[in-house]
C-alpha cells in the first residue's frame, strides 16, 4: 500500500502523543475490568488475551503512522454526531465492558472449566478477526471509528467490499464475541451476546446516513446486496 497521505511533523507528534495516551489506557483499563472481579493476579487466560490484542495493535499502529497518518487521526475520533448513534453506543459500551467483568467473576468463583487448547484456539480466532478489522483498514482509509461522511469521501465497493457493505463489523464480531471463551468464561457470553444485536442497529442507522450524504453509496448498496453475512443478510 502506497502512503495515502502526509501530515506535518508537528501534527504527527501531537498524533503520537495522542495514540500513546489512548494505547496505554486501553490494557490499563481491561486490566482493571478483570483483575479486580477476579481478585488474582494469576489468570494466564487474561494475560494471554492481553497479549493477542495489544501486539498486533502495536504493529498496525507502526504501520499506519508510517503509511496513512490521516486514517489514525479519523480513528482517534469518538464523539458520534448522530443522536441515535450516541446511544447504541452507551448502551453496547455496557454491555461490552460486562464481558470483562463477567469473565473476572467467572475466574474468582471458578464457575467454568475450559479447556487450555479451547482457550489458545480461540486466542488464534480472535487474531483472525483482527486480521480482517487490518484488511478493511488497509482498503478503506476513510473507516472512522463514529458514524460520518468526510468531503470528498468516496464509496469503497472492491476488495473485501464486494463480498459485504460492512466487513469491518465482521471482523468486530470475529474478534469480540469469542472473548469470554478466550478468558475461560461460559457465562460471559451472556453479555457477548449483544454484539452482534448492537452491530445490526448500528448498521441500520449508519447506512441511512451514509444514503443520504455519501454519492454512490445507494447504487453500491443495490450492487452489493449483503450487509454482513453473504447471502444471508
Amino acid at each position: 500500500m502506497e502512503t495515502k497521505s502526509n501530515i506535518p511533523k508537528p501534527e504527527k507528534a501531537q498524533l503520537i502523543r495522542k495514540i500513546v495516551g489512548r494505547f496505554t489506557v486501553i490494557p490499563v483499563f481491561i486490566g482493571i475490568t478483570v483483575l479486580l472481579p477476579a481478585g488474582t493476579f494469576n489468570y494466564w487466560q487474561f494475560y494471554a488475551y492481553l497479549a493477542t490484542i495489544v501486539l498486533p495493535m502495536l504493529l498496525v499502529l507502526f504501520y499506519f503512522l508510517k503509511k496513512d497518518p490521516k486514517f489514525l487521526e479519523r480513528r482517534l475520533r469518538s464523539n458520534e454526531k448522530e443522536k441515535a448513534q450516541k446511544i447504541i453506543q452507551i448502551v453496547f459500551s455496557i454491555f461490552f465492558f460486562s464481558i470483562f467483568v463477567v469473565s473476572g467473576f467467572d475466574k474468582r468463583f471458578a464457575w467454568s472449566n475450559i479447556a487450555t487448547e479451547l482457550v489458545i484456539a480461540t486466542d488464534l480466532i480472535v487474531l483472525a478477526g483482527y486480521y480482517i478489522i487490518f484488511k478493511v483498514f488497509q482498503q478503506n482509509s476513510y473507516a472512522s471509528r463514529i458514524v460520518e461522511v468526510e468531503e470528498n469521501q468516496q464509496v469503497i465497493s472492491t476488495g473485501i467490499y464486494a463480498w459485504v457493505r460492512h466487513p469491518m463489523y465482521v471482523g468486530v464480531i470475529i474478534m469480540y464475541l469469542p472473548v469470554p471463551i478466550a478468558l475461560g468464561s461460559w457465562w460471559a457470553l451472556i453479555p457477548a451476546i449483544s454484539i452482534p444485536l448492537g452491530l445490526v442497529f448500528r448498521i441500520l442507522n449508519e447506512e441511512k446516513v451514509l444514503k443520504q450524504n455519501l454519492p454512490g453509496y445507494t447504487n453500491y448498496c443495490k450492487q452489493t446486496k449483503y450487509r454482513l453475512v453473504p447471502y444471508i443478510w
